[in-house]
């Protein structure tokens, strides 16, 4: 595969220069991927301050998502055309814009729209600075990259409820948006002085049909997976009509860029098999990382009774042993062990947690959680950092960008989907373990009637009359029968993403490896 950046000599970033440059690029993208989360524990406090409801506050989510999985594929195309420098300096400013615009708006649409703006930048910000921290080591190094923006990728997404929920308890919301600013304004600074343009490239020219049916189809299938939950999926017309045109807009968009020479988006990169497979495992690294990460807090505010401070501070130890995993897998692959080997011990370690979270009870409690979060965090950095060298291996400079826009949308949306399946799933589940535990609360099973009288007889030794006393116990069952529920619910839901894990072993073992000096080896399947 010839590149254009082997026409001149490719130098590397050393010393002082080159820690700058990797710390600038990982602060931006781990700022970029705390704001995909840091608003979701907020939207009550958001709503309630604005006067927005429900449905419509979610919008604030929606607007982030879709602007950002638009601009992800595309960021590759625009390094080049603009140049890098100016092309990332610019996103993080106009991030950085974004973000105080959003902390200063008082109504929903305008807070909706500066985050549109927020995502256009953010997305710029993700993959531009991956492809950075890359280019800033040569092959045989370049496990230290994935090991830096690996990092970022597993904690920035983690930690966002965390500070969403501290910053919304002790201070407003708008210090969510607030924050990102005097970071922001350094990171600007910094990139604009040390960022450089990639060498050997040429303008390209702009294929705008390209692009065009790019944000329709990929911006019409976040639509869906943000909002078919709300919306009741296919039952309704707008969630159809949407499906429709992400179809339309997504084939579309594959001719197009298959048949031109001078595509936004280069599928070409693809003809390699184990391209390919990198950014597929990369999609189900998404779904099973973010799916897992979303379904936790719910299952232990709701169904334990956890506070969102408990469960913020319970999930750090789980976020900080992903240091060590990062060791482990950077050891190992330095070593030149089969990463197919890494990313099953990977998956084995998330199922094995996901397993053990599945017998939980009504009298779990953090004790019971803490070592499958240790299982989790080494697991987790097992699968990504081999899954993002093969989507990137061999790669440098402008095929390098196009790979990683490509590779960091997929899992974008391995995100959105995955939470998407887990919401129809439970919703599902939940209504089956209901209507099977009902019948077992009847006058002739001795152990809810006692339960039911015993309820009755509390509430009528506080003053309240028989049939008060009679219909508060039966309140009181429900409630019980709730939480059950829920517990259960959860319970299988665990266990089920567990076993569906799974089906992704003949693909991992389908990936091809031949060793050679370099890590993450690929084998050319033209």
């Amino acid at each position: 595969m010839t590149t254009t950046t082997a026409l001149p000599p490719i130098t590397y970033p050393t010393g002082s220069a080159r820690w700058i440059l990797l710390i600038t690029a990982i602060s931006c993208a781990v700022l970029e991927l705390i704001d995909t989360t840091v608003v979701n524990v907020s939207l009550r406090e958001i709503s309630g301050n604005i006067g927005a409801t429900t449905t419509e506050i979610a919008w604030v989510i929606t607007a982030y998502s879709i602007a950002n999985v638009i601009v992800i594929p595309l960021s590759g195309m625009l390094s080049n055309l603009f140049g890098r420098k100016l092309y990332f300096t610019s996103s993080v400013a106009l991030f950085t814009f974004s973000s105080f615009m959003c902390g200063c708006s008082g109504n929903l649409w305008m807070l909706v729209f500066w985050r549109f703006i927020q995502g256009i930048g953010g997305g710029g910000i993700l993959s531009t600075s991956q492809s950075i921290i890359m280019d800033a080591f040569p092959p045989e190094e370049r496990t230290t990259g994935l090991v830096i923006f690996g990092l970022g990728v597993i904690l920035g997404p983690s930690f966002g409820p965390i500070l969403g929920g501290y910053i919304t308890d002790n201070f407003s919301w708008h210090w969510i948006f607030f924050l990102n600013v005097p970071i922001g304004i350094l990171a600007a600074s910094l990139s604009w002085k040390f960022v450089q343009d990639l060498p050997g490239i040429t303008k390209p020219r702009i294929d705008v049909w390209g692009i065009l049916f790019l944000t329709i189809g990929i911006g019409s299938l976040q639509y869906i997976l943000e909002e078919g939950t709300t919306a009741d999926w296919f039952s309704s017309n707008e969630i159809t009509f949407f499906f429709i045109l992400s179809i339309i807009g997504l084939v579309a968009f594959v001719i197009r860029e298959l048949r031109i020479d001078y595509p936004a988006v280069n599928l070409r990169l693809y003809r390699n098999f184990n391209l390919a497979m990198g950014s597929t495992m990369n999609l189900i690294v998404g779904i099973i990382m973010t799916g897992t990460l979303f379904i936790f807090p719910l299952f232990v505010q709701v169904s334990l009774g956890w506070t969102a401070t408990q469960t913020g501070a319970f999930m750090i130890p789980g976020m900080l042993v992903t240091i060590i995993g990062m060791i482990i897998a950077k050891k190992t692959m330095e070593k030149g062990i089969n990463p197919k080997i890494i990313i099953l011990t990977g998956l084995a370690c998330t199922c094995i947690y996901l397993v053990m979270l599945s017998f939980s009870s009504p009298d779990s409690n953090s004790g019971n959680f803490f070592w499958p979060f240790m299982i989790r965090g080494v697991g987790a950095v097992m699968m990504v950092m081999p899954v993002m060298g093969l989507a990137t291996a061999g790669l440098n400079g402008k095929d390098l960008a196009q790979a990683v826009g490509l590779s960091n949308m997929l899992r974008q949306l391995g995100g959105a989907l995955g939470v998407a399946l887990l919401n129809i799933y439970l919703s599902h589940e939940n209504a089956f373990v209901r209507n099977n535990m009902i019948p077992a609360i009847n006058p002739y099973n001795p152990i809810s009637s006692d339960y039911v009288n015993g309820l009755t007889q509390s509430m009528a030794s506080q003053g309240y009359g028989p049939d008060e006393s009679t219909q508060l116990a039966w309140q009181l069952t429900d409630a019980t029968l709730s939480k059950q529920q829920l517990l259960v619910s959860y319970n299988h839901g665990f266990m089920v993403v567990a076993l569906i894990m799974l089906l992704a072993v003949p693909l991992i073992l389908m990936i091809r490896y031949k060793k050679t000096n370099v890590p993450v080896a690929v084998t050319d399947a033209h």
